[in-house]
């Protein structure tokens, strides 16, 4: 078991003229402290226990719907670096994933090279000591995603790069996926894209790579790469996949963005699928973010299928930003006790400068349409030396909408929150 320490955090009752939501500070960054990527989960047994975290190595939990915040350091024999990826199951069991590297010491200097699962049955309190998956010490694992089916399968999909940042053109980048009932025991990684990448981490790498289930047995995951986004899927629990890949739609410019003010920024898919009782179960959605209008002028989009991803809509795009702004990094939910859709995403459009908001779009017909609210209390201004980041994240669950995502102020990122719930969106 990792060593544990409590931190409270008191969520303040007083709401900026500047937002409409309470913000809460989550993390800060330190010496030893990177203070982004984060990723949040709701309880679906028990939706006043959330859990929040961000790379390196902090995870944050609520017992009382975000009233009051407390930390579990997340320490590991594997090594701890990289990213932060958390989902839940219906018992209430999060699982929580990170990178490991060759060097047992939390954040080392080393390639990883294996993702780690780590397991709470206590609300985020205390985590196991981790299993490994994919452990190929001549591979290289990048940006793994998470997701459990209805009866507690747990699929994770990642790159993995030959070798990472290698230009010889003979090294390649592909899409993994490895599955497992309890997050102890995975199966043996398998390669689902066909067409591979190389290995420079840019547009001609495959990334993204983000799985969706079914009530069924239905595995779905999306992709971006060369300038195109893709979906493969296997309707037998993962045994069996497409023998090519289905193009769902253009990514002009490819998903390796440049955004001023930010050292590293993707426009990399984000799938999600409508699992509720209802007529609209079975529904996919894909949001990602392109510079299509030009490099001035970054998008966020969203497309959706109804026939499990032969034929798609044609993009829309969200928010109402005008030609000549940045709106970027999306992230995606649905709450499939009601099938909204939430996408939150960094939004520039009310600045003629790098100051940036945190917006959310959300949807209450499927996907047709969408409304946006600020969510932030104050803009963030970027910095190209601050470490910020390439992915947000939100949870949704009986009408309880968590975003987290990162700050940048005077050159120092941190994590914040905020606890919406969807009948105060229009207020």
């Amino acid at each position: 078991m990792q060593r544990f320490f409590i931190v409270a955090f008191i969520v303040s009752s007083s709401f900026s003229v500047f937002a409409q939501f309470a913000n809460v500070k989550l993390d800060e960054r330190t010496a030893d402290n990177l203070a982004c990527k984060p990723a949040v989960a709701i309880n679906p047994k028990n939706p006043l226990n959330i859990v929040a975290a961000s790379s390196r190595d902090n995870v944050y939990y609520t017992l009382d719907g975000g009233k009051t915040w407390m930390n579990s350091k997340i320490t590991s024999s594997f090594g701890v670096r990289g990213e932060s990826v958390l989902t839940v199951d219906s018992k209430g069991n999060f699982y929580y994933f990170h990178l490991s590297g060759s060097s047992t010491e939390a954040g080392a200097n080393s390639t990883p090279d294996a993702i780690v699962c780590r397991i709470s049955s206590d609300g985020g309190a205390t985590w196991d000591g981790g299993s490994q998956v994919g452990s190929t010490p001549a591979k290289h694992p990048d940006n793994p995603r998470a997701c459990v089916d209805p009866k507690g399968n747990i699929v994770l999909t990642w790159t993995e790069f030959d070798k990472y940042a290698e230009s010889d053109t003979t090294c390649q980048s592909n899409i993994m996926i490895s599955t497992s009932s309890n997050g102890k025991k995975w199966s043996k990684p398998m390669l689902i894209s066909n067409r591979s990448g190389n290995c420079l981490d840019d547009d001609n790498s495959t990334g993204g790579a983000t799985p969706a289930t079914t009530d069924d047995k239905k595995i779905f995951v999306a992709w971006a790469h060369n300038n195109k986004l893709y979906i493969d899927r296997s309707f037998d629990n993962g045994s069996m996949w497409l023998s090519n890949d289905i193009e769902i739609g253009s990514q002009p410019g490819g998903w390796n963005l440049k955004i001023p003010g930010h050292n590293s920024n993707n426009g990399l898919p984000v799938l999600q699928i409508d699992r509720g009782k209802r007529q609209s179960s079975g529904l996919l959605y894909v949001a990602w973010a392109d510079q299509r209008n030009g490099e001035d002028d970054t998008d966020v989009w969203f497309i959706r299928s109804n026939n499990y991803g032969d034929y798609w809509t044609s993009p829309l795009k969200i928010g109402t930003s005008e030609k000549g702004t940045h709106q970027f990094l999306p992230g995606m939910a649905v709450d499939n006790t009601s099938g909204h859709i939430y996408i939150i995403y960094y939004d520039r459009s009310a600045y003629d400068d790098s100051r940036t908001d945190v917006m959310l779009a959300y949807s209450t017909d499927f996907g047709t349409s969408f409304k946006t609210v600020k969510v932030n209390e104050e803009p963030l201004t970027p910095d190209e030396g601050a470490a910020f980041g390439d992915h947000l994240s939100v949870a949704a669950h009986k009408g309880i909408i968590i975003p987290v995502w990162t700050r940048v102020d005077n050159g120092v990122t941190s994590v914040w929150t905020a606890v919406l719930r969807h009948e105060d969106l229009t207020k």
